[in-house]
């Protein structure tokens, strides 16, 4: 199963694995693989419906127990207002020390590494100088360790994002106010798009930062998925947007193609001087046609004809369907809207040869080429200009491009 995280306002711990319960996590099956950690003396997980703006969504919250000094077992921690001072080391203690699966082990550890890191580059520390504290390193095991093994749990396999709503504004922290998004959360969302509308409030949590950053395959619009079902976790606040984390839970139907959505315009001719096609088609490339063919067509009364087709984009219709209208005989057209097509991926890259660069059109599938062709002006100009003929032209450039 593949996840899509619609993060419209913000994303934090709680928020996750709220949303993961809505999703039919089992509570009971996420408290018996965290119990693994051996900290069950140390909090409680409440989960319960809650209504955001009118939608209704889960709330999933890690409450520290207050009566717990940890010194039963864990003396040689210091002591802060009941809660642990705990290091990136003591974490991977708690984790390595665990029964949990070798690969939730990983990527647990893997996120709270990213954390440490975003914690040491803002404080300007050592990674292993970076104390857990804030609210609790429980919280953020709990948070992390329960957001890998409750997307095991449901089978997620493949992760992507939508651009990440941060919030603005400031908030207090054990260092006195910092500004919104917090500086390591900040840090964590390097290479991620991020937008802010004006809501006076944390959004992204780093947790929430670190989680899906180190998950998330790709961040950006709905991805073409076939959506099975739709899970809300709730954070806290109450605010003019909906405080809620939305994750698609389906599957990715993108494979190694582009594909798009365009438009077909076609007409049928039958009394127009041959003579004036070439003049139309090149208007008709210039103003943004991404093709345009004709095929012959025997029409009404015996008498041959073309079909005219052009694919276009939906923003260059108008135009091209203009050009059609004024420059042909014709009186009407038909037009197929939202055709969707698929390509391979392509790029362009430059091949020296004998006769200088030359750009040659590579269509990939993944990483595997599937067509190679040289760029058929250039083909055309060495031809012309040496005097070689254009299909030893192109075998002599295909050579020096697998040479290459």
């Amino acid at each position: 199963m593949d996840a899509y995280f619609d993060i419209f306002s913000g994303i934090s711990g709680n928020m996750i694995l709220g949303a993961l319960v809505d999703a039919g996590l089992s509570l009971e099956d996420l408290k018996k693989e965290l119990s693994k950690l051996k900290l069950d003396d140390e909090y409680e997980i409440i989960s319960k419906k809650v209504l955001k703006n009118g939608i209704s969504g889960t709330y999933v919250n890690v409450q520290l127990k207050e009566n717990h000094h940890g010194d039963d077992h864990d003396h040689h921690h210091h002591q802060h207002n009941h809660h642990h001072h705990r290091s990136l080391s003591d974490i991977y203690e708690i984790i390595d020390r665990s029964d949990l699966d070798d690969d939730v082990k990983i990527k647990s550890k893997e996120i709270f590494l990213r954390l440490a890191k975003a914690e040491a580059k803002m404080h300007g520390v050592g990674i292993e100088e970076v104390h857990f504290h804030e609210v609790g390193a429980v919280d953020a095991i709990v948070d992390i360790v329960g957001s890998v093994v409750g997307l095991k749990l449901l089978g997620v396999e493949r992760i992507k994002a939508s651009p990440v709503h941060v919030g603005r504004g400031f908030v207090k922290s054990a260092h006195g106010k910092v500004p919104v998004p917090a500086p390591a959360t900040m840090e964590l969302l390097e290479g991620v798009p991020v937008y802010s509308i004006g809501i006076e409030a944390e959004l992204t949590t780093p947790t929430g930062a670190a989680i899906i950053t180190t998950l998330a395959e790709e961040f950006g619009p709905r991805p073409y998925m076939l959506i099975t079902k739709t899970a809300y976790g709730a954070g806290t606040r109450d605010l003019e947007i909906p405080n809620l984390l939305r994750i698609n839970f389906g599957r990715f139907l993108e494979s190694n193609l582009n594909s798009d959505f365009v438009n077909i315009i076609e007409t049928n001719i039958d009394d127009m001087n041959p003579e004036f096609y070439d003049a139309i088609i090149e208007k008709l490339f210039r103003a943004g046609a991404l093709d345009v063919y004709l095929i012959p067509v025997q029409m009404k009364k015996n008498r041959p004809g073309s079909l005219l087709t052009i694919l276009c984009s939906d923003e260059k219709t108008e135009k091209i369907v203009n050009i059609v209208l004024k420059e042909t005989t014709t009186l009407g057209l038909r037009i197929l809207r939202k055709v969707q097509r698929y390509f391979l991926k392509r790029e362009i890259k430059e091949v020296e040869t004998e006769w200088g660069k030359v750009r040659v059109k590579i269509a990939k599938k993944g990483d595997e080429i599937i067509n190679v062709a040289p760029e058929y002006e250039d083909c055309k100009r060495i031809s012309i200009e040496n005097d070689v003929p254009i299909k030893e032209v192109y075998n002599r450039i295909l050579s020096a491009f697998y040479k290459d």
